[in-house]
């Protein structure tokens, strides 16, 4: 009878728990917007990893990335990784912004790189925006003929 009651006991302490843990992450998610796939975010720098591919060879990852550097100052760019030497690793870095959740996504600037008989290409620059906006990046990668894509979450810069 009293490993029964102890049962009973543990079993009520484990269910309450995981109540409690399942109420506190939906709580804390709800809160953060999200616009076309970015959560609008007030961190200081935001990664986002290309999107696996079901076929290819060449395209091994790739990453996009932008930085609050400060009001009115961001570092954005990103990397292409080939899976091995190839004839052409490119990558075409667009970065946008967004005043703010019930918005959409606007350029704000764009450039690309490309490297010949490389594994590797990164194309990176440190930018003067206008405070007041989230600011993301998107990447798409390239080795050869395989091609994929990435996006940063936005990050609020400040006015100068």
């Amino acid at each position: 009878m009293k490993n029964k009651i102890i049962s009973v006991g543990f079993t009520l302490i484990l269910f309450l728990s995981l109540l409690v843990a399942n109420a506190t992450d939906t709580k804390a998610s709800s809160f953060i917007p999200i616009v076309e796939g970015s959560y609008l975010t007030y961190d200081d720098e935001s990664i986002g990893y290309a999107t696996k591919m079901t076929r290819g060879i060449d395209l091994l990852n790739g990453y996009s990335k932008v930085v609050r550097l400060g009001p009115g100052n961001i570092y954005a760019g990103g990397t292409t990784v080939a899976a091995h030497t190839v004839e052409k690793v490119k990558i075409a870095v667009l970065v946008e912004r967004i005043k703010g959740e019930g918005y959409s996504w606007e350029y704000y600037a764009n450039w690309a790189k490309e490297n010949e008989d490389s594994n590797r290409v990164s194309a990176n620059r440190e930018l003067k925006v206008e405070g007041g906006y989230y600011y993301r990046v998107r990447c798409t990668h390239s080795a050869n003929d395989d091609v994929s894509s990435s996006f940063t979450n936005g990050i609020f810069i400040e006015e100068p």
